[in-house]
């Protein structure tokens, strides 16, 4: 349950009477004693048994108000002072019947019982510790603090005092009461602790604590010293301290929250872990300076340093009982993982470094899960881990004793399998997938794992473990690649494909750069006059090493690794600029670019083509922007709206491969297109007479007819295609038929017309 109360709790008529009355008695006490007025004891005794008394009756109160979790501590502080008054009325009673300072067993025991109530509500209030070691160390902590101030307080209060003033144990007993008022002082700066609110209750609390600890300072000096007398001013401070508690009943309760931290605690500063042992050190001080002349220490002193010696050996048994706890703790959060239980990547790292140096056959089942993206999108994070657990129990389960499965991270698992193996990693692959499968009903939910799984045995191709989880990794990509849900084993063409992968991506990422990116345009013709209207840029990689490389190549591992955007930007500024070159010998042609998908989704998109087409000084209705259906399609509104002002500004968009993808009538309305371009699948097949192939280009060229579209035949090789492209009524066609992909300056001397019939 959930409180929090911005103001202080309205008290009913009688409550605010009650306050004003013990205000009033409390003043009145002080006027009293200070004035020295007949009777002085009397008052003090009847006004410290009247305000404690109604304290006690406001804690209890209290604690029928508060919520469950500061009962017990209101009601323990009602039943301190209740101790109190009734301490007060047994020490009234003895002392008119003639006891001076009864100092009996029964006023000490009773004011003893009080300290031990006291100090309980101090360790159960909401701020203090939860367990039972947590408490017994905060009060240890206590009792070292006011341990250590019995040597001090001989040294500044009782080292003039004969020994045989000190022989009465329950005098003595009473001369101890500063010690656990300030016992409990450094309890409540414990259990108040950094980084939370400080409840006011308990700073009222801690304010009536101080005084009454000032007040016992006080009272143990000048009965020490004989000088104390009943009536004395400083017995107003006990009802002071108890008026105190009363009005810490007034305030609301602290905020909490459902019983767990909202955020994570602060570490405790310095002085609060050094609190109890700062003492100590005047303690020791003052044992030296108080040993007497005979080179004896003081009785006193002596038995409360060896109780103090004791306390402080049992408050390092609980430090170093919890050290190793924390020690377990951390070894479980650094080793193991927190969501499923599994060992994680440094025991995995560990257990795999230990196999190889003791040797024998090692192998690595690295998984990696199908599709976990989509359901911590679709289902939420919460959904993913219990996706993840569940997940991990079965392929534990799977495991069994035949290996050791650890989670990397993310949703990837390995699995080590060392020494003498009972089953293959094949083997155990297998099992992996089976127990993957979905279980009855999960498919219908929509939430159920699959996984691709590589393989990796250990061997001389191997310098470390480094290179085995690599390789392992290399065939649970192409497991990935081979359809998922299926396995892979390492093989040395996977490994070479992969290693020449990387070193592909690496040499691409300085292509740009180093100016090895090379354009090269293919000529599309007006198939009525055979006249070269545009070219269609094409870029390629001179490579230092492979030699001159097609987009075919490197392209999908550009886009991929997000390469593409920065080839993208050159390929546009290159065109634009060799086509402003083209215009001053044909002022009518056009160039063509294609655009990734992944450019599509930049926002500077229209900055990036307007900034090319201005340094070069084209006109944008001399750039035509192509990009495929499939890209179109997933793109979003946003897309849709920046092809739409490239349009207004007169930027062509052509549609390219139209007829391998989606196709669908419904989008050709909504993506502000120019031009389709039939995808090359489609004119190859006109040379075999494919009735099916002519169909679908005549009927793209009717549709876009329709949609008031230009239309490019692509893949024009033959004369036959060509004618039949031309039959059909295609306008424009690209391919070999009509030329290669060449330089700019091979291309400028096929502006002159073409034999279309050649």
């Amino acid at each position: 349950m959930s409180l929090a109360v911005a103001a202080p709790a309205r008290h009913p008529l009688a409550g605010r009477v009650g306050l004003v009355a013990a205000v009033v008695v409390v003043l009145g006490e002080m006027i009293w004693l200070v004035a020295g007025l007949p009777g002085a004891a009397l008052v003090s005794d009847l006004g410290a048994m009247a305000v404690s008394s109604w304290a006690a009756v406001l804690c209890v109160g209290a604690a029928r108000r508060h919520p469950h979790a500061l009962r017990r501590f209101w009601s323990l502080l009602a039943a301190t002072m209740m101790l109190a008054a009734l301490g007060r009325t047994v020490w009234t009673i003895e002392r008119l019947g003639g006891i001076g300072l009864p100092h009996t067993p029964l006023v000490g025991g009773l004011f003893t019982a009080g300290i031990v109530t006291g100090t309980a509500a101090l360790l159960c209030s909401r701020a203090g510790p939860r367990s039972l070691i947590g408490q017994a160390r905060t009060l240890l902590d206590g009792v070292i603090v006011g341990l250590a101030l019995i040597p001090i307080g001989w040294l500044l209060v009782f080292r003039d005092v004969a020994d045989a003033d000190l022989a009465d144990p329950l005098r003595t007993f009473g001369l101890l009461y500063p010690m656990f008022d300030l016992m409990q002082l450094t309890i409540l700066v414990a259990v108040a602790g950094p980084g939370r609110p400080m409840w006011r209750s308990l700073t009222v609390i801690g304010a009536g604590l101080a005084i009454r600890a000032g007040a016992d300072t006080v009272y143990v000096s000048l009965v020490a010293h004989g000088s104390y007398a009943p009536g004395h001013p400083v017995d107003v401070c006990w009802p002071l301290s108890y008026l105190l508690v009363g009005l810490a009943t007034r305030y609301p309760p602290p905020a909490c929250g459902d019983g767990e931290e909202d955020v994570e605690s602060p570490l405790p500063p310095w002085w609060r872990v050094a609190l109890p042992y700062l003492p100590v050190g005047g303690a020791i001080v003052a044992v030296m300076l108080s040993r007497r002349p005979t080179g004896q220490t003081p009785h006193l002193v002596f038995v409360g340093m060896m109780a103090l010696l004791g306390v402080l050996a049992l408050r390092q048994g609980l430090a170093a009982n919890e050290n190793l706890r924390l020690v377990g703790r951390l070894r479980r959060l650094a080793y193991s993982d927190q969501l499923t239980g599994l060992p994680n990547r440094l025991t995995f790292i560990r257990r795999l470094r230990r196999a190889l140096r003791a040797g024998g056959p090692v192998a690595v089942v690295l998984l990696d899960l199908d599709g976990f993206k989509q359901v911590n999108d679709r289902f939420g994070h919460a959904a993913g881990d219990r996706l993840l657990s569940t997940t991990a129990e079965r392929m534990r389960d799977a495991v069994g004793p035949d290996g050791m499965i650890a989670r990397l991270g993310g949703d990837e698992f390995a699995v080590l399998v060392a020494g003498d193996r009972p089953v293959s990693p094949e083997r155990l692959a297998v099992r992996l997938l089976a127990a993957l499968e979905p279980l009855p009903g999960e498919e219908d939910l929509g939430v159920h794992p699959s996984a691709s799984i590589g393989i990796a045995e250990y061997g001389p191709q191997h310098t470390s473990h480094t290179d085995l989880l690599r390789d392992a990794d290399i065939a649970m990509y192409a497991a990935k690649a081979s359809g998922k849900s299926a396995y892979r084993t390492c093989t040395a063409e996977l490994r070479e494909s992969a290693v020449g992968r990387a070193e592909l991506i690496a040499d691409l990422r300085r292509a740009v750069d180093e100016g090895q990116l090379l354009m090269e345009f293919q000529p599309i013709v007006d198939l009525a006059t055979g006249t070269v209207r545009s070219a269609e840029a094409l870029v390629r990689w001179r490579h230092p090493r492979l030699g001159v490389l097609t987009p075919a190549r490197f392209l999908p591992l550009a886009e991929e690794t997000g390469l593409i955007l920065g080839i993208d930007r050159w390929v546009i500024h290159e065109a634009c600029r060799a086509a402003a070159t083209w215009r001053e010998h044909a002022p009518e042609v056009t160039v063509a670019v294609n655009i990734a998908a992944a450019h599509l989704c930049r926002p500077d998109l229209i900055a990036t083509v307007t900034g090319a087409m201005g340094a070069a000084g084209l006109p944008p209705r001399a750039l035509t922007l192509e990009l495929t259906e499939s890209a179109l399609i997933e793109g979003s509104e946003a897309v849709l709206d920046r092809l739409a002002q490239l349009r207004d500004l007169g930027v062509r968009i052509a549609i390219d491969d139209f007829g391998t993808g989606y196709s669908s009538l419904s989008y050709l309305h909504r993506i502000p297109a120019t031009e389709l371009k039939i995808d090359r699948s489609f004119v190859s097949r006109l040379d075999a007479g494919d009735a099916r192939a002519y169909a679908t280009v005549e009927m793209v060229n009717r549709l876009a007819g329709a949609f008031d579209l230009a239309v490019v035949a692509e893949g024009v090789e033959t004369g036959a295609q060509h004618a039949a492209v031309t039959a059909i009524g295609c306008r424009q066609g690209q391919g070999w038929r009509y030329g290669r992909p060449t330089a700019l300056s091979d291309l400028l001397p096929t502006l002159v017309p073409v034999d279309a019939a050649r």
